[in-house]
């Protein structure tokens, strides 16, 4: 049972999971959300259709109906799941990860995510104890369900006048194929845009970095303004320049201020995760955003959002979260706010890289990863080496450590799945920044005996 994780149901499909976990899943949702009803879609993965199968089957089992969408973004589950009052839903999918992996994104009432903490661990602790699955004496039918047309005028309602804008998007064979031609129509320029669970051309993962050249070569062979890449379900979306370099996805939680905060004048608390760069709050603020720092991953990003009513907030990761939309993250819906921004910009000069090097004030790692067994040993020492050695300005503790000084800061985190510590640090300076890394480097290497990944 590995694929039980933090956030949602995920592993290699018939290693970590199988079709008698999606069965007993589906069995035991009506019971742990509370319903008779649940609405299910797919991403275009092989194993999908299987998946689908077999979780249909057990929560009808169960005695619940089951409203079906068949293929769709995720996104688009969490749209049916909010607006059409559900108060459960599935969707089979494994996000941005190789094509033999699959999953399940669970969600309950307002598409609020459910993650192991308020559920998926109650639904791994029934299947480990081998509790029976008895089939309800009326079982639950299923009904087919087109949403796809109240989601694509609802994102619709957002698109403003692109004319003047030269697009290049890679839609990575994935569930962006669904909605992309149909927003953004037939004059942007296209890439692996026939939908295919193969990911033949790359893996649906744009944060790594060889998945994104494809992209970059398009942008500059074409001349675009800009490059748009989604994940393989479509809740992520990444961004490459007019000279085809990669954007860090934190920094566009800035470019968006320019929609909310200026454009709306909806002035308010902003969103960003423990590892977005300073210079994100140091751009918003003086626009009217009260910004306010949390945990990494949607379980924790959307509740946090509607808890505060924050107006919008983001991920290091590309996940973007919009109060407009159920406090939930869409990659084709932030991708429309990001190119209205974009677009404007293009009519007073101001280019892509030129907007983006206002914002970026700071030499970045990236995130490093460090293979170690002792994690909370490991974390408690970079934490009191470095507070040994300066007085810190700022210091978090919710997901893993954050902690500021004048002139740079770090966060170290444990991965919820692997023997990795995950290391980040932003310094104004690159003798700065080179030092910072290498000293962790070596107190961990030294102490711990981790292994740079």
């Amino acid at each position: 049972m590995g694929a039980f994780h933090a956030y949602d149901i995920r592993g290699i499909y018939n290693v970590d999971f199988d079709r008698d976990t999606a069965y007993r899943t589906g069995f035991f949702l009506p019971e742990l959300l509370g319903t008779d009803k649940v609405l299910v879609g797919r991403d275009c993965r092989v194993s999908s259709p299987e998946i689908h199968d077999y979780l249909v089957k057990g929560i009808t089992d169960a005695g619940a109906d089951v409203y079906d969408l068949g293929l769709s973004t995720t996104p688009m589950v969490y749209f049916g799941t909010a607006n059409y009052g559900f108060k459960a839903s599935v969707q089979i999918t494994a996000s941005h990860n190789p094509a033999r992996y699959n999953g399940m994104k669970v969600s309950m009432e307002n598409a609020l995510p459910v993650g192991f903490d308020n559920g998926l661990g109650q639904i791994k602790k029934w299947i480990d104890e081998g509790r029976e699955c008895v089939p309800a004496e009326h079982r639950g039918i299923v009904h087919k369900m087109d949403i796809r047309k109240d989601y694509l005028d609802f994102l619709l309602r957002y698109k403003e006048d692109y004319s003047g804008l030269k697009i290049a998007f890679d839609l990575s064979n994935g569930m962006s194929v669904m909605f992309a031609k149909d927003i953004f129509g037939d004059g942007p320029e296209y890439i692996f845009d026939i939908m295919d669970g193969r990911f033949p051309n790359h893996e649906p993962n744009p944060l790594v970095p060889e998945n994104v050249k494809a992209l970059s070569e398009l942008v500059k062979k074409t001349g675009a303004d800009i490059g748009v890449i989604y994940d393989g379900d479509a809740d992520r979306v990444m961004f490459v320049d007019e000279t085809g370099s990669f954007i860090s996805p934190d920094l566009m939680i800035a470019v968006l201020g320019h929609y909310f905060l200026e454009k709306r004048g909806e002035k308010g608390i902003v969103l960003q995760d423990i590892r977005s760069s300073k210079a994100v709050g140091e751009y918003l603020v003086p626009m009217g955003a009260e910004m306010r720092t949390w945990k990494v991953g949607r379980a924790f990003a959307a509740r946090k959002l509607r808890e505060l009513d924050g107006v919008y907030g983001g991920e290091l990761a590309g996940h973007y979260y919009f109060r407009d939309f159920f406090y939930s993250d869409s990659g084709l819906l932030a991708s429309i706010l990001i190119l209205n921004v974009v677009a404007e910009m293009k009519k007073k000069g101001v280019s892509v890289s030129s907007l983006v090097s206002r914002i970026a004030r700071y030499r970045n790692s990236g995130e490093i990863n460090f293979k170690v067994e002792d994690k909370k040993g490991a974390m408690d020492a970079v934490r009191d080496y470095f507070m040994k050695a300066e007085t810190p300005t700022a210091m978090m503790d919710f997901d893993g450590y954050r902690v500021e000084f004048p002139q740079w800061w770090f966060n170290i985190r444990p991965s919820n799945t692997e023997p990795y510590l995950r290391f980040i640090c932003e310094a104004v300076s690159d003798e700065l920044l080179e030092e910072k890394v290498k000293a962790v480097s070596s107190l961990l290497a030294e102490r711990f005996g981790a292994e740079r990944q």
